[in-house]
């Protein structure tokens, strides 16, 4: 009988990995100045560039030196960093956080290993540190998805350290790799100042997994509010306009915060709702980030 990563993996395979057949696998390019793959156009030398690039034939023609510029596929070491922590768990029931974020880990892998690239997985949960070293099978992205399961169950209740989360990237991805983060980034600790260290070394992508009830505050008199991170409850009126104007502040604040250090440590951040459908969401991930290149 199939597991549950394997029934997972069949239908992500059928609903979304064969949609984006082609559009994520060697999407992921380096400009270099030399000999590559795809010629993809011309520009002015500068000093330092490799007069061997040289276009002899639009230099006489233009009378100004100008390199032939190429981009070439490359390998590439992924690394998923997974917040398994309690706030992932927000959500409707089969829609939450966290199964969006096993579907979006599940899919990543499968893609960047057919592309021949080796995925590895930093699960992480209130200190709690699980490893899958990278890898490129089919068999390999269902090791991932017996994790995500395994997290799932031993789920702790503290709140989450982004900064500890990120720093355990960095000690872990040792070369140069593509680092994509994945969660809803509600948790504690200096974490753009570990977020700036790992960005220096590799390149990182952060992929933000939000639901409704992280931003609306809904008016249904009075509710208890729990907090997911620390178990705390409180009962409060939600349909006092005070508190809302407090709420709507506090999301805006929040935010503004992380928007502000993405920015500063040169992070793209992509916003994945979990009533998004999933091939939408990694096709304007993946517009979004060639927009970006060089």
């Amino acid at each position: 009988m199939a597991t549950a990563p394997e029934r997972l993996l069949l239908r992500l395979e059928w609903k979304v990995v064969r949609r984006l057949d082609g559009r994520l696998q060697g999407a992921h390019r380096t400009a270099h100045r030399g000999s590559g793959i795809d010629f993809t156009g011309l520009r002015a030398y500068t000093d330092g560039d490799d007069a061997r690039h040289i276009d002899w034939n639009v230099t006489a023609r233009l009378d100004e030196p100008h390199l032939r510029v190429f981009t070439e596929d490359r390998e590439l070491t992924v690394w998923l960093v997974l917040d398994r922590s309690a706030s992932m768990t927000a959500g409707p029931p089969g829609r939450g956080k966290h199964d969006v974020l096993a579907e979006l880990a599940l899919v990543l892998a499968r893609l960047f290993g057919r592309g021949g690239n080796r995925v590895g997985a930093l699960l992480f949960d209130a200190g709690v540190l699980r490893v899958v070293p990278p890898g490129t099978s089919r068999r390999h992205a269902l090791r991932i998805g017996a994790e995500l399961v395994r997290t799932a169950e031993a789920r702790g209740a503290t709140t989450t350290d982004l900064a500890e989360m990120l720093d355990a990237a960095g000690r872990l991805a040792r070369r140069r790799a593509l680092v994509v983060v994945l969660s809803d980034f509600i948790g504690d600790g200096d974490w753009e100042r570990s977020l700036q260290r790992l960005a220096r070394r590799h390149e990182v992508v952060a992929l933000r997994i939000t639901d409704l009830a992280d931003d609306v505050l809904p008016e249904a008199g009075l509710i208890v509010v729990e907090d997911a991170e620390t178990g705390e409850q409180l009962v409060v009126d939600s349909a006092d306009p005070l508190l809302q104007v407090r709420f709507r502040a506090a999301v805006d604040a929040r935010d503004a915060r992380l928007t502000a250090g993405m920015r500063r440590a040169g992070v793209p951040v992509h916003r994945v709702g979990t009533d998004r459908d999933l091939v939408e969401a990694l096709v304007e991930v993946v517009t979004r980030t060639r927009d970006r290149s060089p």
